[in-house]
Protein backbone atom coordinates (compact mmCIF):
# COMPACT_ATOMS: atom_id res chain seq x y z
CA UNK A 1 0.00 0.00 0.00
CA UNK A 2 1.61 3.42 -0.85
CA UNK A 3 1.08 5.83 1.82
CA UNK A 4 1.24 9.74 1.45
CA UNK A 5 0.07 10.50 4.80
CA UNK A 6 0.35 7.83 7.86
CA UNK A 7 -3.21 6.72 8.98
CA UNK A 8 -4.23 8.29 12.00
CA UNK A 9 -5.07 5.71 15.16
CA UNK A 10 -7.04 7.15 17.71
CA UNK A 11 -5.96 8.35 21.02
CA UNK A 12 -6.37 5.00 22.89
CA UNK A 13 -4.38 3.67 20.20
CA UNK A 14 -1.79 6.30 20.11
CA UNK A 15 -1.42 5.57 24.01
CA UNK A 16 -0.94 1.52 23.38
CA UNK A 17 1.87 2.35 20.81
CA UNK A 18 3.40 4.68 22.93
CA UNK A 19 3.73 1.67 25.66
CA UNK A 20 4.50 -0.89 23.43
CA UNK A 21 7.20 1.02 22.36
CA UNK A 22 8.17 1.95 25.86
CA UNK A 23 9.07 -1.57 26.13
CA UNK A 24 10.69 -1.88 22.85
CA UNK A 25 13.51 0.34 24.21
CA UNK A 26 13.55 -1.32 27.58
CA UNK A 27 13.78 -5.45 26.14
CA UNK A 28 16.60 -3.89 23.73
CA UNK A 29 18.40 -1.74 25.91
CA UNK A 30 18.44 -4.97 28.65
CA UNK A 31 19.37 -6.99 26.13
CA UNK A 32 22.35 -5.23 25.01
CA UNK A 33 23.41 -4.65 28.31
CA UNK A 34 24.05 -1.02 27.10
CA UNK A 35 22.59 2.12 25.61
CA UNK A 36 20.58 5.42 26.64
CA UNK A 37 16.70 4.64 27.91
CA UNK A 38 16.26 7.22 29.65
CA UNK A 39 16.64 9.62 26.92
CA UNK A 40 14.65 7.50 24.52
CA UNK A 41 11.75 7.37 26.90
CA UNK A 42 12.00 11.09 27.55
CA UNK A 43 10.15 11.62 23.99
CA UNK A 44 8.09 8.63 23.14
CA UNK A 45 5.05 10.60 23.14
CA UNK A 46 6.62 13.02 20.65
CA UNK A 47 7.46 10.54 18.09
CA UNK A 48 4.32 8.28 18.11
CA UNK A 49 2.23 11.40 17.49
CA UNK A 50 4.64 12.02 14.62
CA UNK A 51 4.69 8.73 13.16
CA UNK A 52 1.41 7.63 13.69
CA UNK A 53 -0.90 10.90 14.49
CA UNK A 54 -0.73 11.42 10.58
CA UNK A 55 1.12 13.85 10.37
CA UNK A 56 4.42 12.36 8.58
CA UNK A 57 4.52 11.60 5.08
CA UNK A 58 6.07 8.19 4.44
CA UNK A 59 6.02 5.06 2.54
CA UNK A 60 7.89 2.21 4.41
CA UNK A 61 7.87 0.15 1.62
CA UNK A 62 9.69 3.07 -0.75
CA UNK A 63 12.12 4.58 1.93
CA UNK A 64 13.69 6.83 -0.49
CA UNK A 65 10.21 8.02 -1.84
CA UNK A 66 11.33 11.64 -2.63
CA UNK A 67 8.45 13.57 -1.63
CA UNK A 68 8.43 11.98 1.74
CA UNK A 69 8.86 14.16 4.85
CA UNK A 70 12.49 13.96 6.45
CA UNK A 71 13.21 13.38 10.35
CA UNK A 72 16.15 13.62 11.52
CA UNK A 73 17.20 12.52 15.13
CA UNK A 74 19.51 15.04 16.26
CA UNK A 75 19.93 13.26 19.97
CA UNK A 76 21.26 10.19 18.32
CA UNK A 77 21.74 8.49 21.82
CA UNK A 78 17.95 8.01 21.79
CA UNK A 79 18.93 5.48 18.60
CA UNK A 80 16.72 2.74 20.54
CA UNK A 81 13.61 5.07 20.41
CA UNK A 82 14.23 5.77 16.35
CA UNK A 83 14.56 2.24 15.51
CA UNK A 84 11.55 1.17 17.60
CA UNK A 85 8.87 3.44 15.66
CA UNK A 86 10.64 3.06 12.49
CA UNK A 87 10.04 -1.29 12.60
CA UNK A 88 6.37 -0.58 14.19
CA UNK A 89 5.79 1.30 10.93
CA UNK A 90 7.19 -1.19 8.45
CA UNK A 91 10.35 -0.23 7.80
CA UNK A 92 12.37 -3.52 8.75
CA UNK A 93 11.60 -6.68 10.49
CA UNK A 94 10.95 -5.77 14.59
CA UNK A 95 13.45 -9.09 15.16
CA UNK A 96 16.18 -6.83 14.37
CA UNK A 97 15.51 -4.48 17.44
CA UNK A 98 17.21 -7.52 19.44
CA UNK A 99 20.86 -6.88 17.53
CA UNK A 100 21.30 -3.71 18.96
CA UNK A 101 24.42 -2.84 19.44
CA UNK A 102 25.73 -6.03 18.29
CA UNK A 103 28.99 -5.87 16.46
CA UNK A 104 28.28 -5.82 12.20
CA UNK A 105 24.70 -5.05 12.95
CA UNK A 106 23.04 -2.73 11.12
CA UNK A 107 21.00 -1.37 14.51
CA UNK A 108 24.37 0.30 16.10
CA UNK A 109 24.14 2.52 19.27
CA UNK A 110 23.51 5.83 17.11
CA UNK A 111 21.57 5.85 13.77
CA UNK A 112 23.79 5.31 10.61
CA UNK A 113 22.41 6.61 7.47
CA UNK A 114 22.53 3.84 4.76
CA UNK A 115 22.34 0.87 7.64
CA UNK A 116 18.58 0.49 7.74
CA UNK A 117 16.08 2.06 5.91
CA UNK A 118 14.73 5.36 7.48
CA UNK A 119 17.25 6.57 8.56
CA UNK A 120 17.40 9.87 6.97
CA UNK A 121 21.17 11.31 8.64
CA UNK A 122 23.56 9.86 10.35
CA UNK A 123 23.77 11.58 13.96
CA UNK A 124 24.87 11.06 17.41
CA UNK A 125 28.16 13.68 17.69
CA UNK A 126 25.88 16.17 19.06
CA UNK A 127 24.02 19.76 17.61
CA UNK A 128 24.39 18.60 13.60
CA UNK A 129 21.18 17.81 12.96
CA UNK A 130 19.43 21.03 12.42
CA UNK A 131 22.54 22.07 10.50
CA UNK A 132 21.10 18.52 8.46
CA UNK A 133 17.70 19.29 8.17
CA UNK A 134 18.32 22.88 7.01
CA UNK A 135 19.94 21.26 4.66
CA UNK A 136 17.21 19.14 3.52
CA UNK A 137 14.82 22.02 3.42
CA UNK A 138 17.15 23.85 0.71
CA UNK A 139 18.08 20.80 -1.40
CA UNK A 140 13.89 20.15 -1.47
CA UNK A 141 14.30 23.97 -2.49
CA UNK A 142 16.71 23.42 -5.35
CA UNK A 143 14.51 20.04 -6.49
CA UNK A 144 10.87 21.93 -6.49
CA UNK A 145 9.99 19.05 -3.23
CA UNK A 146 7.77 20.12 -0.71
CA UNK A 147 8.28 17.78 1.63
CA UNK A 148 8.37 18.77 5.69
CA UNK A 149 11.63 18.59 7.81
CA UNK A 150 11.06 17.39 11.92
CA UNK A 151 13.92 17.54 13.57
CA UNK A 152 14.43 16.02 17.29
CA UNK A 153 16.77 18.19 19.33
CA UNK A 154 18.14 17.26 22.84
CA UNK A 155 18.53 20.03 25.53
CA UNK A 156 22.14 19.25 26.33
CA UNK A 157 22.81 19.96 22.77
CA UNK A 158 21.56 22.89 22.60
CA UNK A 159 24.40 24.14 24.68
CA UNK A 160 26.27 23.67 21.22
CA UNK A 161 27.01 26.90 19.04
CA UNK A 162 26.20 24.54 16.26
CA UNK A 163 22.59 24.68 17.24
CA UNK A 164 22.47 28.38 17.09
CA UNK A 165 24.12 29.25 14.33
CA UNK A 166 21.61 26.34 12.15
CA UNK A 167 18.85 28.76 13.76
CA UNK A 168 20.02 32.23 12.38
CA UNK A 169 20.46 30.53 9.01
CA UNK A 170 16.79 28.54 9.01
CA UNK A 171 15.43 32.34 9.91
CA UNK A 172 17.42 34.12 7.50
CA UNK A 173 16.40 31.66 4.54
CA UNK A 174 13.03 31.61 5.45
CA UNK A 175 12.56 27.88 6.03
CA UNK A 176 9.46 27.53 6.41
CA UNK A 177 9.15 23.82 6.08
CA UNK A 178 11.71 22.94 8.97
CA UNK A 179 9.88 22.13 12.49
CA UNK A 180 12.40 21.50 15.32
CA UNK A 181 11.12 19.92 18.46
CA UNK A 182 12.81 20.25 21.79
CA UNK A 183 12.51 17.56 24.02
CA UNK A 184 13.15 19.69 27.02
CA UNK A 185 13.48 16.84 29.77
CA UNK A 186 15.76 19.07 32.04
CA UNK A 187 18.86 16.64 32.19
CA UNK A 188 21.87 15.96 30.46
CA UNK A 189 24.52 13.18 31.35
CA UNK A 190 26.31 14.80 33.93
CA UNK A 191 23.55 16.75 35.59
CA UNK A 192 20.80 19.16 35.47
CA UNK A 193 20.81 21.37 32.55
CA UNK A 194 20.34 24.33 34.89
CA UNK A 195 23.66 23.52 36.56
CA UNK A 196 25.72 22.10 33.73
CA UNK A 197 24.50 25.13 31.14
CA UNK A 198 21.32 27.06 31.34
CA UNK A 199 19.13 27.52 28.59
CA UNK A 200 15.98 29.72 29.84
CA UNK A 201 14.35 31.88 28.66
CA UNK A 202 13.96 29.67 25.83
CA UNK A 203 11.10 30.79 23.99
CA UNK A 204 12.20 33.92 23.90
CA UNK A 205 15.71 32.43 22.62
CA UNK A 206 14.08 30.70 19.62
CA UNK A 207 11.94 33.98 19.05
CA UNK A 208 14.46 36.45 18.99
CA UNK A 209 16.85 34.09 16.24
CA UNK A 210 13.21 34.81 14.30
CA UNK A 211 11.82 31.18 14.95
CA UNK A 212 7.99 30.83 15.54
CA UNK A 213 8.14 29.01 18.96
CA UNK A 214 5.67 27.37 21.25
CA UNK A 215 5.65 25.29 24.54
CA UNK A 216 3.61 22.43 25.17
CA UNK A 217 3.65 19.40 27.84
CA UNK A 218 5.84 16.72 25.46
CA UNK A 219 3.66 13.53 27.48
CA UNK A 220 0.39 14.56 26.26
CA UNK A 221 -0.22 13.07 22.45
CA UNK A 222 -3.20 15.41 21.46
CA UNK A 223 -1.71 18.36 22.40
CA UNK A 224 1.61 16.78 20.35
CA UNK A 225 -0.66 16.73 17.48
CA UNK A 226 -2.07 20.36 17.48
CA UNK A 227 1.35 22.03 18.31
CA UNK A 228 2.75 19.82 14.85
CA UNK A 229 -0.46 20.70 12.95
CA UNK A 230 0.01 24.33 14.00
CA UNK A 231 3.82 24.77 12.96
CA UNK A 232 2.92 23.48 9.72
CA UNK A 233 0.99 26.16 8.71
CA UNK A 234 4.14 28.88 9.84
CA UNK A 235 4.85 30.71 7.07
CA UNK A 236 8.20 32.34 6.29
CA UNK A 237 10.25 31.30 9.18
CA UNK A 238 11.09 27.74 10.83
CA UNK A 239 9.22 26.70 14.39
CA UNK A 240 10.63 25.07 16.96
CA UNK A 241 7.62 22.86 19.68
CA UNK A 242 9.47 23.20 23.20
CA UNK A 243 8.08 20.21 24.52
CA UNK A 244 8.10 19.74 28.44
CA UNK A 245 9.30 16.40 29.16
CA UNK A 246 10.54 13.63 31.48
CA UNK A 247 13.70 12.13 31.65
CA UNK A 248 13.31 8.22 31.67
CA UNK A 249 9.15 8.84 31.63
CA UNK A 250 7.35 5.78 32.63
CA UNK A 251 9.61 4.31 35.00
CA UNK A 252 9.57 5.63 38.73
CA UNK A 253 13.02 5.23 39.52
CA UNK A 254 14.37 6.03 36.57
CA UNK A 255 12.71 9.26 36.40
CA UNK A 256 14.15 10.41 39.60
CA UNK A 257 18.14 8.89 38.16
CA UNK A 258 19.31 10.96 35.52
CA UNK A 259 22.65 8.34 35.28
CA UNK A 260 20.34 5.75 33.58
CA UNK A 261 21.15 8.72 30.60
CA UNK A 262 23.67 6.53 29.25
CA UNK A 263 23.26 3.28 31.11
CA UNK A 264 21.07 0.31 30.82
CA UNK A 265 18.33 -1.73 33.36
CA UNK A 266 19.68 -4.96 34.78
CA UNK A 267 17.34 -7.90 34.54
CA UNK A 268 15.79 -7.49 37.87
CA UNK A 269 15.22 -3.86 37.54
CA UNK A 270 13.78 -4.39 33.78
CA UNK A 271 11.19 -6.62 35.54
CA UNK A 272 10.13 -3.93 37.60
CA UNK A 273 9.96 -1.43 35.00
CA UNK A 274 7.89 -3.93 32.50
CA UNK A 275 5.29 -3.85 35.37
CA UNK A 276 5.15 -0.37 35.17
CA UNK A 277 4.60 0.36 32.32
CA UNK A 278 2.33 -2.15 31.70
CA UNK A 279 -0.04 -0.57 34.01
CA UNK A 280 0.04 2.75 32.24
Amino acid sequence: MNITKHQQADLDQLIGIARDIRLDILDMTTRAGSGHPSSSFSAVEILTALYFGGILRYKPKDPWWAERDRFIMSKGHAAPLLYAVLSRAGYFDRQLLWDLRQINSPVQGHPIQGLLPGIEATTGSLGQGLSIGLGHILGGRLNNLDYRVYVLLGDGECEAGQIWEAAMAAAHFKAERLIAILDYNKYQETGPISREMALEPLVEKWQSFGWQASEIDGHDISAIIEALEAAQLVSNRPAIIIAHTIKGKGVSFVEQDFTFHGRALNPEQAKTAREEIQCQ
